[in-house]
């Protein structure tokens, strides 16, 4: 479901998937490719908190089942944000992995090629830099994120795509 807020409507691609089972309200801007699960909560009523203005979500990133995304400016292309994983970073930016269950709460700002592992805390004002492998709970940098994890988020980006058009298609037939 899109609603609006304060006069402010989601703005979203025809290429993106957005379940019927999905809420987004307010000032949001989804890039090309991107899709949204059942479940999942995204609230465009106060991006960046008090920064605010508009909440962009960039292309062929993926917000999976029951994940609420509110207090957000900014997340980047190729994103996976896992199931259940509630994020009110400030910024997230390009390639990146935030796992299942996994919290990263407000003014975070999370750098290009990153992976979040799945249940971890990520603590208010955290600053992680680009390439990093963060987890714990509270989280904490482990070290470098290495070539095969990068492939292995390659792999879950390439799997999107083809499942997008499959729902949209599901949906078409009704």
């Amino acid at each position: 479901m899109l609603a609006s807020f304060k006069g402010k409507t989601p703005r979203i691609p025809a290429s993106c998937f957005i379940s019927e089972a999905a809420y987004i309200m307010g000032d949001v801007e989804m890039g090309e490719g991107s899709s949204v699960w059942p479940g999942a909560v995204i609230r465009g009523d106060t991006p960046g908190g008090h920064h605010g203005g508009t909440m962009t979500i960039g292309s062929n990133t993926h917000i999976e089942d029951n994940v609420t995304v509110h207090f957000t400016k900014s997340i980047g292309d190729r994103v996976v944000i896992g199931h259940g994983a509630v994020v009110e970073a400030y910024s997230i930016g390009n390639n990146v992995l935030i796992g299942d269950n996994a919290t990263v709460l407000a003014f975070c700002k999370i750098g290009n090629n990153c992976i979040i592992a799945a249940g971890s805390m990520v603590k208010e004002g955290m600053e992680i830099p680009d390439n990093s492998f963060v987890t714990g709970a509270p989280a904490t940098i482990k070290r470098a994120i290495s070539q095969k994890q990068l492939e292995m988020l390659d792999e879950l980006l390439a799997f999107m795509p083809p499942l997008i058009a499959e729902h949209k298609k599901n949906l078409e037939m009704g």
